[in-house]
C-alpha cells in the first residue's frame, strides 16, 4: 500500500511548498502573531510599545526586525502568568529547561502546541530516513526536560515502534538495542560514543546490531565526530536541533545532511551579529534568532538562542525550500576568550578527532597564571595507540598541539591520558572546567 513515507516526506504538501508560497504563509502567520500578542498580553504589548511598533507595522517578512528581541533572561525573570497568553484551562503540558546555564525556564503547551511539536519532529524523522518499520530507542531524559517526550510523541505519530529507555544504565541500553532489534536511537552524540565503548567492553559492537540511524542533538558536535560515529559504529549520524524554550527538539537534517531544515511554517529564523544585532550575510557565522509562528501558550518572538550557526539560502538537494542552518558551532555564552582569542569547544573537538590516535573524550581546563590565561586540553588516547615509548608519546603530543595551534590560533598545553580517565555523561557533555576568577 502506498504511504507518504515512500516520498521521504511526512507532510509533502507543506514540506514541498515553493519558496514563494512558504514566504506568503510565513507573512500571514507573522502578522497574526504580532496582532495576537499585542492585544492579549501586557508583557508583549509593553515591549512592542517600547520599540514604537504596532501590529499594523508588520507588512513584510523583513519587518520582523521591528519587533523586540526575547532572551533567556526574559523567560527567567518574568513569571508564567506574565508570559503565558492562555488561561490555565487551555494548558495541557508544562516542561522546563535542563537549567545547565542557570535557573530553568518554564514552557507551557496547549493541545495545539503539542500537536505542532510532534508534527515538526515527525517531518524531521521521516526526512532523516526513519520509517514506520523502524524501532526507535529514545535515550534522552523523560520528564520536565522536553527531549524524551518530544521525540516519543513524534516517533509514535509517524508510525515507528518506540522503546522509551530514557538515560542511564548503559549496559541495559545495549541489551535493549540487541533484544528489541532497535534500528534508530535518539540521544546525545557523546552518549552514543559512550555506548560504543560500553558495547566493546561487553564483548560486542554497535556494528553487530541492527542500529542504522542516530538522531543526535542537545549539544554541539563536529563533522569529525560524525565521521567517527559513522565509521566506528556504522550508524548514520543525523543532527537534530531545538531548545526547551522553542518547544524541545524540532528540526533536523534530512538524509542529504546538507543542513538542518527549519520548517518555515513553524519558525521564522534570522542569523545576526551578536554584537551589532544586525543580520549577517548568508553563510556568515552569527547567532540564531527564532520567531515561533504558531506557538499558542508561550509566544516566542525573535528569541536569541545564543547558538552560533550559519544560514543556507540555497535549495537542499532533497527539494525542500524551507530555510536551513548549518550545525551549531557553539554558544555565545560557551565561547572561551583566551588571551583575546575566541575559542569554542567544538573547534577543539574537530581538531582532536582528526587524529586517529585520539579517543572519544576530552576536557578543556582554563586557569589563570598571574595575568595570563592558560588552557590545558586533556585528551584520552585509544587503547590500541597507547605506547610505552616516551619518544612516541611526545611526538604524538607535539602533533596534537600543532593541530590545535593551527585551528585555534593559540598554543594550549596538551595532556594525554588513558581511555576511561575522563568523566562520561549520560546527558549533555560538560567539556569545560574554567578555574579563572574575575
Amino acid at each position: 500500500m502506498w504511504s507518504v513515507l515512500d516520498l521521504a516526506c511526512w507532510n509533502p504538501a507543506v514540506e514541498m511548498m515553493s519558496k514563494e508560497d512558504l514566504q506568503k504563509t510565513q507573512l500571514r502567520l507573522l502578522r497574526t502573531l504580532a496582532n495576537r500578542i499585542y492585544h492579549s498580553n501586557s508583557f508583549y504589548r509593553e515591549r512592542m510599545d517600547a520599540q514604537k511598533v504596532k501590529p499594523g507595522d508588520v507588512r513584510t517578512l523583513a519587518d520582523v526586525r521591528k519587533l523586540p528581541f526575547m532572551t533567556k533572561a526574559d523567560l527567567r525573570e518574568h513569571t508564567r502568568e506574565q508570559l503565558f497568553v492562555v488561561p490555565n484551562r487551555e494548558l495541557v503540558r508544562i516542561h522546563a529547561s535542563s537549567g545547565t546555564t542557570g535557573k530553568p525556564t518554564i514552557v507551557g503547551y496547549t493541545k495545539k502546541d503539542v500537536e505542532n511539536w510532534s508534527e515538526s519532529v515527525a517531518r524531521a524523522l521521516v526526512s532523516a530516513g526513519v520509517n514506520d518499520n523502524d524501532v526507535m530507542q529514545i535515550a534522552y531524559t523523560y520528564g520536565l526536560f522536553s527531549g524524551g517526550l518530544g521525540m516519543h510523541y513524534a516517533a509514535e505519530r509517524m508510525g515507528a515502534t518506540v522503546v522509551p529507555a530514557s538515560t542511564g544504565n548503559s549496559q541495559r541500553q545495549i541489551d535493549l538495542i540487541k533484544e528489541m532489534d532497535v534500528t534508530v536511537i535518539a540521544c546525545t552524540p557523546s552518549y552514543l560514543m559512550h555506548l560504543g565503548e560500553v558495547a566493546e567492553k561487553m564483548g560486542t559492537s554497535i556494528k553487530e546490531t541492527t542500529l542504522r540511524i542516530g538522531i543526535l542533538g542537545a549539544e554541539p558536535w563536529s563533522e569529525k565526530m560524525r565521521d567517527r560515529i559513522e565509521s566506528w559504529l556504522g550508524v548514520s549520524a543525523i543532527d537534530i536541533y531545538g531548545t526547551s524554550e522553542l518547544s524541545g527538539p524540532l528540526f533536523s537534517e534530512c538524509t542529504e545532511k546538507a543542513g538542518i531544515h527549519m520548517w518555515g511554517d513553524m519558525a521564522l529564523i534570522e542569523v545576526i551579529d551578536p554584537k551589532t544585532l544586525e543580520p549577517v550575510s548568508s553563510g556568515e557565522k552569527g547567532e540564531l534568532v527564532v520567531t515561533m509562528l504558531q506557538k499558542e501558550a508561550l509566544p516566542i518572538i525573535r528569541y536569541r538562542t545564543g547558538d552560533i550557526t550559519v544560514m543556507h539560502d540555497d535549495e537542499c538537494p532533497c527539494g525542500r525550500a524551507h530555510p536551513r542552518i548549518g550545525r551549531i558551532q557553539g554558544r555565545v555564552d560557551d565561547m572561551l576568550i583566551i588571551r583575546g582569542i575566541n575559542v569554542f569547544p567544538s573547534q577543539v573537538e574537530y581538531s582532536l578527532l582528526s587524529n586517529p590516535e585520539v579517543g572519544n573524550e576530552f576536557q578543556i581546563v582554563v586557569d589563570r597564571r598571574g595575568a595570563l590565561d592558560e588552557m590545558l586540553v586533556r585528551v584520552e588516547l585509544r587503547p590500541d595507540f597507547i605506547s610505552d615509548k616516551l619518544v612516541d608519546i611526545e611526538a604524538l603530543k607535539g602533533r596534537i598541539t600543532g593541530k590545535l595551534r593551527h585551528t585555534l590560533n593559540i598554543s594550549p598545553e596538551v595532556e594525554l591520558v588513558e581511555t576511561g580517565t575522563l568523566p562520561r555523561f549520560e546527558g549533555k557533555a560538560k567539556r569545560v572546567v574554567d578555574k579563572r576568577t574575575y
